[in-house]
């Protein structure tokens, strides 16, 4: 069976190790993206303060930061609690039904109350079996909602306390099914998303147990909030490293008209949500990716670049674009043609990231276009003859270094002629002439002067193309005008072989023995 796991490949850039490397970061991305969601607009556990059908009780904004003593009084409340509801789940005479829900309320009034809720306490007093119990088939509505209200704030605590709704898994991915009340069915979701948001282990364990399809057939409805949550927890649940969660998605009867139609809907949290699943799809699964690419979808995905501003949104679309410029030869050579409508597009919607305030924008964005720029001739002559390069040239000096290095990538992609070879590649002497005139030589040196093994690499590689190309045998001149024979002599002895002995090898042939003599 043939892995399906992304091909480390960049079309022919500066030089083919350059380009395994850069694109190494489709499936890098996939795997941090989780952490950065974690920390910031995304988060990869959510607490339910409101509940699936907006009956949230509990004052979401007052009650964040709590006092050492309101802490202790709450993990007592709590503690009392559980053992209301033990006696309620025991309790069989009249009313056993309303006793156990209001039971239940009031726990899960506690563990929605602070933004760090109780969860220890609830534990420590055997929650979780009674939750699991008040899962059982056959209870009300009411009952459920409010049990997997409970677990889903339990869910989002600390690793060993999602660990903890380990025996509820069975039952929570059971009431996903169609028999399921909708509020029902999309809190059970949302448990599972939290539990799948911890880490790998855990979404085995979902996998195994067969979470991925219900789930997946939760998106295919045109219910909101329900599609929302499910999509939410699919991405957690196909967020790797292996591909092969991602690759069961897209071949889910429906899906992939499901993730068209929300991508085409105004409901921009929505849309985020979906994106995001097409994130982990485009980066995990070279099938999947295939599918997408010959979709509707990055039409979609270029017109909501265009007209949306949500930073939140952006982030996923953008990053989608570029997982699929940069996973699938098939979309750049037949798919983003120069003079297409389409290309023009996807030119357009990354300038528009490039002068964006945002710095994650102005990142991926310049990773998409380095991914194109490593196309044919055409590809690059495109990019280089719009607005985005005065732009990337601006960026190469003053932008911080992680920027810097991706805008590196696109700036020496434009300069170099697609080989088949792994000898050195053709130059583009009319863009690296122009590039360097207009000043794109003293940020090149900067990278080699960089602790960062890959940046300098890419100066490096950039400084040979100086050298080699300039015409009338200016390279050599312009390199040491910009100091570069000193940022490249400090590799003389350097631990990394490679980068040692490309320095030198530059040095000794460009400015050797000879070097001056005429002048």
């Amino acid at each position: 069976m043939a892995d399906d796991s992304p091909a480390s490949h960049r079309r022919d850039p500066i030089k083919s190790s350059v380009g395994n490397v850069a694109a190494q970061r489709r499936r890098q991305n996939a795997v941090t993206v989780g952490k950065e969601r974690r920390e910031s607009l995304v988060r990869a556990k959510r607490l339910c303060r409101v509940g699936p059908s907006g009956d949230g009780d509990v004052p979401v904004e007052e009650n964040d930061m709590i006092t050492d003593e309101e802490e202790f009084l709450l993990e007592t409340q709590t503690s009392s609690a559980v053992e209301d509801l033990k006696s309620a789940v025991a309790y069989q005479g009249k009313g056993a039904m309303q006793k156990r829900v209001n039971a239940l309320r009031e726990l899960r009034r506690l563990l929605s109350k602070s933004e760090f809720p109780p969860v220890e306490a609830a534990l420590k007093a055997g929650a979780i079996p009674l939750l699991v119990q008040c899962l059982s088939f056959g209870s009300p509505d009411e009952q459920l909602l409010e049990a997997a209200w409970c677990l889903t704030n339990i869910a989002a605590g600390k690793p060993e306390e999602t660990k903890a709704l380990l025996p509820a898994l069975p039952l929570l991915i059971a009431h996903l099914g169609e028999k399921s009340s909708l509020p029902v069915a999309e809190q059970c979701a949302w448990a599972l998303g939290n539990v799948a948001g911890e880490g790998e282990e855990l979404r085995n364990v979902l996998l195994s147990q067969g979470a991925l399809t219900p789930l997946a057939r939760m998106m295919l409805p045109n219910k909101g909030s329900t599609v929302r949550t499910a999509a939410w927890a699919l991405s957690n649940l196909i967020k790797g490293p292996d591909p092969k969660a991602a690759t069961e998605l897209i071949k889910v009867d429906g899906v992939l008209d499901a993730i068209l139609r929300h991508l085409r809907k105004s409901d921009e949290e929505l849309a985020t949500e979906v994106a995001w699943v097409v994130v982990y799809l485009s980066a995990l699964s070279n099938f999947a990716t295939g599918v997408l690419v010959k979709s509707d979808v990055l039409l979609l995905l270029v017109e909501r670049l265009a007209i949306s501003n949500s930073l939140q949104l952006l982030i996923p679309v953008l990053r989608s674009l570029g997982n699929l410029v940069a996973g699938d030869s098939h979309t750049t050579s037949t798919v983003l043609v120069p003079g297409y409508e389409i290309t023009d597009g996807v030119i357009k919607v990354l300038v528009k990231c490039l002068k964006s305030e945002h710095r994650v924008l102005k990142k991926e964005a310049s990773w998409v276009l380095s991914n194109i720029a490593a196309g044919s001739v055409e590809h690059k002559q495109l990019i280089y003859s719009t607005e985005a390069v005065p732009l990337l040239l601006r960026l190469l000096s003053t932008a911080p270094f992680d920027i810097r290095k991706e805008v590196a990538y696109v700036l020496g992609n434009l300069c170099v002629a697609p080989t088949g070879g792994e000898g050195k590649p053709n130059l583009i002497q009319e863009h690296l002439v122009s590039l360097v005139q207009r000043g794109c030589l003293s940020g090149f040196i900067d990278l080699v002067r960089s602790a960062d093994i890959e940046a300098a690499r890419l100066g490096l590689q950039f400084l040979e193309l100086v050298l080699r190309g300039m015409p009338n045998g200016d390279g050599p001149k312009l390199v040491e005008q910009e100091d570069g024979i000193d940022a490249m002599e400090r590799y003389q002895f350097h631990e990394n072989e490679d980068l040692r002995n490309m320095a030198n090898g530059l040095v000794d042939k460009y400015f050797g023995e000879n070097y001056g003599i005429d002048e």
